[in-house]
């Protein structure tokens, strides 16, 4: 039998959009996530607390209030204070939101999760793909430097030929006058 091929049902940009660094880690936030899934945050929250030994701190983990002021001050839409966020918000890494989708079992929340683990797969790609590349420019940069210096230290060199005073010349070879 042949398997259902998945469509993209939400635009890649609004996914990529919701995708925030806390901690050091990609996150989604639950409001966002339970949005996404077509459930409400509050339903999203109680099937994570029901499940919470699928969620260890690598998986999901509580804002602090200071992540919190942190990530709303990050916003730049106009609405971050009309957000109602009246408790701290859970965020997920990219295997809390594959946890996710074995708690959550509606077939939105399963094509859903299937999109944004193929956006986290390409961020994780082109990280990987920029980091070759940063090392690159930092080898090129250090090849850079030294020339730099090889050049400055034959400029230096050349300056001291030239201040050297130099008396008349020797004259060398046959001269007319000797024979």
């Amino acid at each position: 039998m042949a398997a259902k091929q998945s469509l993209s049902i939400i635009p890649e940009n609004i996914l990529v959009n919701k995708i925030y660094e806390i901690r050091g880690h990609k996150v989604m936030l639950d409001r966002d996530l339970a949005e996404l899934y077509g459930v409400e945050t509050r339903v999203l929250k109680q099937a994570t607390r029901r499940n919470l030994d699928r969620f260890p701190q690598d998986f999901m983990f509580e804002l602090t209030s200071e992540e919190l002021k942190d990530w709303r001050s990050q916003i730049v839409t106009s609405n971050s204070d009309k957000m109602g966020l009246r408790y701290k918000p859970f965020v997920f890494t990219e295997h809390g939101i594959l946890m996710l989708s074995s708690i959550l079992n509606s077939q939105q929340a399963i094509q859903v999760n299937i999109q944004i683990v193929r956006i986290f797969t390409r961020l994780r790609q082109w990280l990987t793909e920029n980091g070759e590349l940063k090392y690159d420019i930092e080898e090129l940069k250090r090849k850079m430097n030294s020339q730099e210096k090889n050049i400055e230290l034959l400029f230096t060199y050349l300056d001291r030929l030239m201040d050297k005073k130099i008396g008349p010349r020797k004259r060398m070879g046959f001269m007319h006058d000797d024979l």
